[in-house]
C-alpha cells in the first residue's frame, strides 16, 4: 500500500502546508493556496482517508498528524508554515505539539483544541445511502439533500463521489472507516508543553466551533496565539468570506 499522501503543489518559497476538512480534500483550500502562490511554495496534501490518499486502519487525529509528518520528510520540507480548516486545524494542532521542529507559524480556522459533540452522523448515513443505492449522480445529490440540507455541503461532498466503471458510483473517502472512528476524531488535543511558536486563529463570528468558552483552551496549548473573528461567516469561512480570510492569512505569513 501506498502510504505517501497524495499532494498539490502551487507556486514558488517557503513552504506552506494546507490541511482540509473532514469529508473534504487537498482542492477545497484552492483559494488561499492561489492567494499564497506568489510568496510560497503551497501544498495541498489529501489527507488520510481522504481523496486520492491511502486509508488508514485505526483513523485518528495522532495518526493524521503523524502521516502528514511522513509526508513532510518524503518532500523534503524540514519545516513549514501550517494552515488547516476544522479537521485539517485539529491535526495540524497536533503537529505542532508533538512536533514543533516541523512547524514555523500555524493558523487554525474554525476549529479549538477541545472535544465536541457529535453533529455529522446524518452525513455519514447519507453517504453510506448514496453507496449502496445510487446509479446516477443526480440521484446521489438528491439523497444527499434528504439529510443534508444545505445545498453548498451538498456539491462539497459530491467533489468525493468518483464513478466506478459504468454501473454505479463510489465515495473517494473512507466514510464507514470515518464513521467507526469519529468518536475519536471528535476528542480534544492535549499535550505536555504548549506550541512555543506564533500561531492565529480564525473563527467565524456566525460559528459555533470556537466560543468564547473555548479561549482558555486554545491559550493553555498556544501560548503565542491571536485570535481573530471573521464577521458574517460561519464554518465555512475560507468560502464565504475569501477575500478576508486570504488577507489575513497572508498578513500573518508574510
Amino acid at each position: 500500500m501506498n502510504n505517501v499522501l497524495h499532494d498539490s503543489v502551487l507556486g514558488d518559497g517557503p513552504d506552506v502546508v494546507l490541511l482540509h476538512g473532514l469529508f473534504g480534500q487537498g482542492s477545497n483550500l484552492g483559494s488561499i493556496a492561489r492567494a499564497l502562490q506568489d510568496d510560497f511554495r503551497v501544498h495541498s496534501p489529501d489527507l488520510p482517508d481522504h481523496g486520492r490518499s491511502f486509508w488508514c486502519e485505526q483513523p485518528t487525529i495522532d495518526a493524521y498528524a503523524a502521516a502528514v509528518s511522513a509526508w513532510m520528510h518524503s518532500r523534503y520540507i524540514p519545516r513549514a508554515h501550517v494552515v488547516g480548516h476544522s479537521l485539517g486545524g485539529k491535526v495540524a494542532m497536533q503537529l505542532a505539539l508533538s512536533e514543533p521542529a516541523l512547524v514555523d507559524r500555524l493558523v487554525v480556522a474554525d476549529i479549538a483544541p477541545v472535544t465536541y459533540e457529535p453533529s455529522h452522523n446524518g452525513v455519514f448515513e447519507a453517504l453510506s445511502a448514496v453507496a449502496a443505492q445510487c446509479k446516477t449522480r443526480q440521484e446521489a445529490a438528491e439523497l444527499l439533500a434528504q439529510t443534508v440540507t444545505e445545498p453548498e455541503v451538498v456539491q462539497f461532498l459530491l467533489l468525493s463521489l468518483k464513478r466506478e466503471g459504468q454501473e454505479g458510483w463510489r465515495w473517494r473517502l473512507n466514510h464507514e472507516g470515518l464513521r467507526v472512528a469519529y468518536p475519536e476524531l471528535l476528542k480534544g488535543l492535549q499535550a505536555d508543553y504548549p506550541f512555543d511558536g506564533e500561531a492565529l486563529f480564525i473563527r467565524g463570528e456566525l460559528s459555533a466551533y470556537v466560543s468564547e468558552a473555548h479561549v482558555a483552551a486554545v491559550e493553555a496549548l498556544f501560548a503565542h496565539c491571536r485570535i481573530e473573528t471573521l464577521g458574517g461567516a460561519g464554518h465555512w469561512l475560507h468560502a464565504e468570506k475569501p477575500d478576508e480570510f486570504n488577507r489575513l492569512v497572508k498578513e500573518f505569513l508574510l
